[in-house]
């Protein structure tokens, strides 16, 4: 384990792209996260355009590409990513078939289970399968920060995205009632798209989205 170096934080930026599935496609602007030190680093998710992620990696060694979820805008970068940092790329199994459907004649480097703890910069980063948006969609807990980075699954206002293949609305509702509204109230959530939010603003509006069913 790499002794931490500087302070353990969250960097963030945007990158902007296309999202394509069941034959539409979309413009969309995804967040580009990269949780670490000064020395050390884990990305998550690897969207559209790899120098905006290099950029914020810098010189640091990066620990591994973490995929939140298979969708082509998390992953499109993703190979080119874990070869450039050299780093293994790392998605929940449920996802590989959402994955060759981007990158069919390559496969993730490691498959990321349920409860596992990934350790960067000396920081437990726990990993939460939360299905529903797509089979194999996982959240990154982070303790230390009080902060969940919950991909596709959780945004500010409500739920991911089910109305496409692969997904599925009880099964995200479950996967946020379970295991994000679990949480601590006052844990940050940090979305794959748009802004940040707390479990606590989030869990009041639980069977607001139920009635609603989107």
């Amino acid at each position: 384990m790499t002794a931490a170096t500087g302070t353990f934080r969250l960097d963030r930026g945007t990158a902007e792209g296309t999202f394509s599935l069941d034959g539409q496609t979309f413009d969309v602007e995804n967040n580009v996260l990269v949780l670490g030190d000064d020395a050390e680093c884990l990305v998550v998710d690897a969207p559209h355009d790899l120098e905006a992620i290099a950029a914020l990696v810098g010189g640091r060694r990066v620990v591994a590409v973490v995929c939140t979820h298979a969708h082509d805008d998390h992953v499109r970068r993703a190979p080119a990513a874990g070869e450039r940092f050299a780093a293994p790329v790392m998605l929940h199994r449920d996802d590989l078939g959402l994955w060759t459907l981007t990158h069919p004649t390559s496969a993730p480097s490691e498959l990321l289970e349920d409860g596992q703890v990934l350790v960067v910069a000396g920081h437990e980063v726990h990993v939460l399968h939360t299905p529903g948006h797509s089979p194999g969609s996982v959240c990154l807990y982070v303790p230390s920060l009080e902060t969940v980075l919950t991909g596709d699954t959780l945004f500010a206002g409500g739920p991911g995205a089910t109305g496409r293949s692969f997904s599925d609305f009880p099964t995200i509702i479950t996967s946020i009632r379970e295991r994000l509204l679990a949480l601590p109230p006052g844990t940050a959530v940090v979305p794959g798209h748009g802004g940040s939010t707390t479990v606590g603003d989030e869990s009041p509006h639980l069977q607001e989205w139920v009635d609603r069913g989107h």
